[in-house]
């Protein structure tokens, strides 16, 4: 009996050993892939740049000096000329103190006029000793105190006239005005009130950031070198539709920003339509210039991560050529895998983008299925060119 029973636990031992013993992985399948093949081809692209258009010049306009405002001779949001009226403030006022001061001036002329002759009799009279010294003297200082209270009377006829001349508020240049601060009857005071404010439209200022690394090549923008080519900048509007006039550039800032490592830049474009306002947001396309051939691949083959980018590269490769003595999957021989390279993007044109470096012309990038591979996972390939027929990198703009 007892012989029995160890005869069942070493054959039920033996069965649960077998049992529990780990039963072989079957091997991943590979994946199956699209690839595109690597060609530099010469493509026209732009460099893009977030940008804000700026006024040439902007003013507030501040009265210069205190009272009600009379008169008001613009219409708001209108494009006004140099000198042009614009506000008035009570003139009367104004025009009572220079009238006043021109009768202070006549006065002291007068004074002036006695005391000369007085100092020319006196300057006689003492020539013959028929004369005290002392009138003599008093009649020479009461003349030149004549002549100072003369300048003063001027002076203040000068103040008065600039005051009469501050009450009519005028355009200091050609420009845009906008909504007026102040309405008919408001009480302004001088430096403090803000009437409006004046901005020139024609042409109009667009500032943008590029990277210190770029100010070289900006430089040679600035010199003219590419007068040859017309469209060197252009402009997208917020509405994505496309300016119809080119810029140039007018200035390039003085340093660079240390805290960024930026610097701007200012072009200028023709806006005689007025189409441009201050503060809008657009979009600066600055033509590549760079006529070597370039290397470009389909957007969906690139993955990022951790704010790198990467692309799989198809390699051939064979069993003795892998760290793996056995491979039971797919045939014997060779087998392609797909090899995880990182590359630094360039420009995007259309669906594809320009790759400047980490691969080269020839090289076979997956472009389908990426979402499944890793470094090193085998794939099987089907062989598909994303190149058109007349060889071109997806047309010649950035659009």
């Amino acid at each position: 009996m007892y012989r029995n029973v160890f005869i069942t636990t070493g054959i039920m031992s033996v069965w649960l050993l077998f049992s529990c013993s780990p039963k072989k992985t079957p091997p991943n399948p590979p994946v199956p892939v699209n690839l595109f093949t690597v060609k530099a081809q010469p493509v026209v692209y732009y460099d893009r740049y977030q940008a804000t258009t700026v006024a040439l010049s902007q003013v507030n306009l501040l009265p210069q000096v205190p009272g009600y405002i009379t008169g008001i001779f613009f219409k708001e949001g209108s494009h006004v000329k140099k000198g042009e009226q614009l506000y008035e403030i009570d003139k009367r006022l104004y025009e009572a103190n220079y009238k006043a001061a021109e009768d202070n001036l006549k006065v002291a002329k007068g004074n002036m006029t006695q005391a000369q002759q007085d100092a020319d009799r006196y300057a006689y009279l003492n020539s013959k000793d028929a004369v005290a010294k002392q009138t003599y003297d008093h009649a020479v200082i009461a003349l030149d105190n004549a002549k100072n209270q003369v300048q003063s009377a001027e002076q203040a006829v000068k103040t008065a006239a600039t005051n009469l001349t501050y009450s009519v508020i005028t355009a200091p240049f050609d420009g845009t005005i906008g909504f007026s601060m102040v309405k008919l009857g408001d009480f302004v005071n001088a430096g403090q009130t803000v009437l409006n404010t004046v901005s020139t439209d024609d042409p109009m200022a667009i500032d943008f950031l590029i990277n210190e690394k770029q100010l070289p090549h900006f430089e040679v923008l600035s010199e003219n070198k590419y007068k040859a080519f017309d469209s060197l900048f252009t402009l997208i509007m917020p509405d994505n539709s496309f300016y119809t006039e080119t810029g140039k550039i007018s200035i390039i800032d003085r340093a660079v920003d240390p805290q960024t490592g930026s610097i701007r830049v200012r072009l200028v474009f023709p806006n005689e339509k007025y189409t441009l306002r201050p503060g809008m947001s657009c979009i600066v396309r600055v033509r590549n210039q760079d006529s070597t051939p370039q290397l470009f691949v389909p957007n969906k083959a690139i993955v990022e991560q951790m704010g790198e980018f990467f692309v799989y590269v198809a390699r051939d490769t064979t069993v003795a050529d892998s760290s793996t003595k056995k491979h039971e999957d797919g045939p014997k021989g060779s087998f392609m895998i797909a090899d995880q390279v990182k590359v630094q993007p360039g420009a995007t044109i259309g669906p594809n983008i320009i790759i400047k470096g980490g691969i080269k012309e020839g090289d076979r990038i997956v472009v389908d299925g990426v979402q499944t591979l890793h470094n090193g996972s085998k794939i099987n390939p089907f062989d598909k060119s994303t190149i058109d027929k007349k060889g071109k990198a997806g047309g010649n703009q950035s659009e």
